[in-house]
């Protein structure tokens, strides 16, 4: 019987999902589970570095995990758990923590970028100990990671190396499994990212059917000189190669001929997002009217997880001296 490599990821419960996190994270998770033994966590205690309503955190939770299953995450495959439910994460963070150098938190670029845009807190600070606890626990083999999270990346096999050589070997340092889709940028500005918190901006993966045909019809397709394509549209021929890839072809040749009708572009662009939201959207309503297959499918993966992390931090403990 083959041994497969272990794959570990987290998805952090804040707010409405869009198109954005489909293509650049979910689809990845489900993608990938046929290939790694898959462990996903939602990451509650990481999304607590920005305010949290917590009359409806536990709903976002919820709604997480039943987006992840009704997009095709495999409870037999995969092990899906929720961060806060298991201690060894902040106790092997706070261990973590002493062997992290300050100046090397300091300098993340995803600290300087979200301080400037939410304010600094030692959360967002320490964010990258925390997630090297979260990874080392399982004894990952891989991590899928967009390029924003290779720095995080390289600093979490750092703070393994470091522990090794005090402590003797004890994690081995998994490698970042770049995710190949293309960064989605707003639908209304293709110059900054998609968000959801921005009119416009994003396509949520609950958006109906007239709301996912405004949106895209709105899109920016702004022209660009020599018959080069403009971001907008490149955004668009982006989405296109996900949502609808056999019209690709057809789109590209019309584009460099200088007869595409954007009009087209987009109704193509509608047609593919809503064939594939709409499946989603029936199995996700399927399992929240279902809350009882959903919470033994969390806590299924709550008890697997913890068992794994539970001796995990025992050996840490015993070589620390604890």
């Amino acid at each position: 019987m083959k041994i497969m490599k272990r794959l570990f990821t987290g998805i952090q419960p804040t707010g409405d999902l869009h198109i954005g996190n489909y293509l650049g994270a979910i689809k990845q998770i489900v993608d990938l589970q046929h290939d790694y033994e898959s462990f996903v966590m939602i990451a509650d205690l990481h999304a607590l570095t920005i305010p949290q309503d917590p009359k409806k955190y536990h709903d976002q939770v919820i709604n997480v995990a039943a987006t992840l299953v009704a997009s095709g995450l495999d409870s037999q495959k995969t092990t899906l758990f929720v961060q806060s439910a298991i201690p060894a994460h902040a106790q092997l963070s706070w261990i973590f923590s002493t062997l992290t150098p300050l100046g090397e938190l300091e300098r993340m670029t995803q600290f300087k970028e979200k301080s400037d845009k939410h304010g600094q807190n030692a959360g967002l600070l320490t964010y990258p100990v925390l997630q090297a606890a979260d990874i080392l626990l399982y004894h990952a083999d891989v991590v899928p990671v967009g390029e924003d999270q290779v720095q995080h990346l390289e600093l979490m096999r750092t703070i393994a190396r470091k522990f090794n050589t005090r402590y003797t070997h004890t994690f081995n340092e998994p490698k970042a499994l770049l995710t190949h889709c293309a960064r989605i940028m707003a639908l209304n500005d293709p110059t900054k990212k998609m968000s959801k918190s921005i009119a416009g901006s994003a396509i949520a993966l609950d958006a109906s059917e007239d709301a996912i045909r405004s949106t895209i019809i709105g899109a920016v397709t702004d022209s660009a000189p020599d018959g080069a394509m403009s971001a907008g549209v490149a955004n668009l021929f982006g989405l296109l190669k996900q949502f609808a890839p056999e019209t690709v072809d057809r789109f590209t040749k019309e584009h460099d001929a200088g007869t595409i009708r954007y009009s087209d572009l987009k109704s193509a662009l509608c047609d593919g997002v809503i064939a594939t939201l709409t499946p989603i959207q029936t199995k996700k309503k399927e399992c929240i009217d279902d809350p009882q297959t959903l919470t033994s499918i969390i806590k299924k993966g709550n008890q697997i997880a913890l068992g794994i992390a539970s001796q995990t931090i025992q050996d840490v403990y015993a070589k620390v001296g604890l």
